[in-house]
């Protein structure tokens, strides 16, 4: 008994021991991929032309008026900050959906993308950029254009068509980005200020 107990052990001390070893050698492969990812969705909503800097590098974190942390990804042009990235989050009819949200200096919308969601494909997952092209019609519209109260779906009152057969799935990101632009205009002087 005692004896198939201490195989079993060198067995699990084994693994344990290369599994140690694996997590340490691609460490530095995870984190070089995390950060061409994250490069990739932030050069979808902040032009290359709006920067000379690396944004995934010149960051800022805030907080929301619920105490959730919010990491600011800073776009600069001689210093100048030209436009602001940000994660924003909705939730759809299967869950939460997550965006990058990018808006210019002076309040304009750069960009919307879906970083990842749960919606039903062929129906909620137009809200995609290679779905169709729902998400773009954003872009280059602020705060006061449209007014604020008319960031909703033509359903609930506002100013952008739902897709046909899903209402929920733009419901939620409308209140998203609605949700980002608000969080914008309120630290619109500390997320533009150059350091």
């Amino acid at each position: 008994m005692f004896r198939h107990g201490l195989i079993l052990g060198l067995f699990c001390l084994g693994f344990g021991l290369l599994l140690a070893i694996t997590d340490e050698i691609t460490l530095d492969n995870i984190a070089a991929r995390a950060m061409e990812d994250k490069q990739n969705s932030l050069g979808q909503v902040l032009p290359d032309e709006l920067h000379d800097n690396n944004p995934v590098t010149d960051t800022l974190e805030l907080t929301t008026a619920e105490g959730k942390p919010v990491t600011i990804y800073r776009a600069r042009k001689g210093g100048k900050v030209t436009g602001v990235a940000f994660e924003i989050f909705g939730t759809g009819y299967a869950g939460e959906i997550k965006l990058m949200m990018g808006i210019a200096a002076d309040g304009k919308v750069l960009g919307v993308r879906v970083l990842a969601h749960k919606e039903t494909p062929g129906l909620g997952d137009k809200i995609e950029v290679k779905k169709g092209p729902w998400i773009e019609r954003f872009t280059g519209l602020a705060m006061g254009n449209p007014p604020i109260e008319r960031w909703k779906v033509k359903k609930d009152g506002g100013d952008f068509d739902q897709f046909a057969g899903a209402t929920i799935t733009p419901r939620g990101v409308m209140a998203a980005i609605r949700g980002g632009l608000e969080f914008f205009a309120e630290h619109q002087s500390q997320l533009t200020k150059a350091d």
